[in-house]
């Protein structure tokens, strides 16, 4: 459920009109309702906690702007990071060190220096020499690290290749042949304390049996450590689940997702860990464009519209959809390429489109559009950088500033040597 709808022939954001933010703002914009983002917070944490003890983490690169992250911190949340500025982010937003989980496979010894200064709740660590470096860190502070292993199950997650990330040739986590081994090892260093094992296979998930098969695998992994005589506290299950982006998909829910992990997790007595990132964020956002003009194609005409892949990369990187319609509602439909003005091929963003008509001036959106949008936003042609507005009932406030071409050409400098 989100909450962009259509009142008097016009979507609204909860109950702003987004003819009132595309006057104020300006296009293109982001536009996030925080009705959505508390709902689907509320909703997954309801889900998992069927399993028994649960601690959520929401990836914060899926979106991390700070009034985002303040939602979802009120709603009870930790963060999931993979860099020291989300880090940072989190921390800022009002999320607990302790709640804080750092993630990602290339951590530098200064990003791991800056988690243990920050004092945050869990290390995920992605490989055995990635773990004898925190250690020696850890250990010459006078600290000690929690931390938990990544395995790579060699599970196809069965989504689009570039977010496959559980199969053995992807390059996180270590093989689950090796983990007992690497393990073992690194729970005998001084600096570290090895509380369990994560996993995280891919993100768009269609559905539950990749990720039952994954998790089978990481039951038998955490019995065999233990049998060993070392101690497994916690299991982090990472993400994936997968949102509606076309009309009539259905992929799983978050209560059927609780309802397998319970099922699959039965007797391991560990804190069971998540991190959803595009569940919670994905519907609760669209991309508000206007159209520039309509250009006679070939076969079919280009709508071409003033939001670009520099602002939407998704479309350009993964042939991903998002369903796009005119902000004044319409019955007459059209057929269209769907472009932007970026000076590439790829700047598509639907090909023979079925789509509401639109012309010249019109308004309308790219749905779903709340994970993995601004976040991923460029100044690609020398673009500005796209704005985020928050909305709450009937008023909304810009939470991200659109920043101009002129500003980022301000902090670039040319050297005396070049001005004669």
């Amino acid at each position: 459920m989100n909450h962009f709808d259509y009142r008097n022939g016009i979507l609204h954001c909860e109950d702003v009109p987004l003819t009132d933010i595309a006057r104020h703002v300006g296009t293109p914009v982001y536009v996030y309702s925080r009705a959505t983002l508390e709902r689907h917070a509320q909703v997954f944490q309801k889900a998992v906690a069927q399993a028994g003890k649960v601690d959520v983490a929401f990836a914060v690169k899926a979106n991390p702007n700070l009034a985002v992250l303040r939602v979802l911190a009120r709603e009870g949340m930790g963060a999931d990071v993979v860099s020291g500025g989300e880090l940072e982010r989190a921390l800022a937003a009002g999320m607990a060190p302790e709640r804080i989980v750092f993630s990602g496979v290339g951590k530098t010894g200064v990003e791991l220096a800056q988690g243990l200064d920050r004092d945050i709740g869990q290390f995920n660590i992605e490989s055995e020499e990635e773990g004898m470096e925190l250690a020696a860190i850890a250990a010459a502070k006078g600290l000690v690290a929690d931390a938990v292993l990544r395995v790579n199950p060699d599970v196809d997650a069965g989504t689009h290749a570039k977010i496959s990330t559980g199969k053995a040739e992807n390059k996180f986590g270590v093989p689950i042949g090796h983990a007992i081994a690497i393990y073992t090892r690194l729970a005998a260093l001084p600096g570290l304390n090895m509380r369990g094992v994560a996993l995280h296979i891919g993100s768009m998930l269609e559905n539950l049996e990749p990720l039952a098969a994954a998790f089978g695998r990481i039951g038998t992994l955490v019995e065999t450590i233990r049998s060993g005589g070392l101690s497994v506290s916690h299991v982090d299950l990472g993400g994936g689940l997968g949102v509606p982006y076309r009309p009539g998909e259905n992929p799983p829910t978050p209560e059927d997702y609780g309802a397998m992990v319970a099922r699959v997790t039965k007797g391991w007595d560990v804190t069971l860990m998540f991190e959803p990132g595009r569940v919670i964020v994905g519907n609760a956002g669209v991309l508000l464009t206007s159209v520039i003009r309509v250009k006679p194609g070939i076969q079919h005409p280009f709508v071409i519209v003033d939001a670009a892949m520099n602002d939407l990369a998704r479309p350009a990187l993964y042939d991903a959809y998002h369903h796009f319609d005119p902000v004044a509602q319409t019955r007459e439909m059209m057929t269209a390429n769907i472009v932007g003005p970026v000076c590439e091929s790829a700047d598509t963003f639907a090909m023979a489109r079925e789509c509401g008509a639109v012309r010249a001036g019109d308004l309308a959106v790219f749905r779903t559009a709340g994970a993995y949008g601004a976040t991923m936003a460029s100044t690609y042609n020398s673009r500005a950088l796209v704005p985020e507005v928050l909305v709450d009932g009937g008023r909304y406030a810009v939470v991200a500033d659109r920043i101009a071409a002129a500003t980022i050409m301000g902090a670039e400098r040319v050297p005396e040597w070049l001005m004669s």
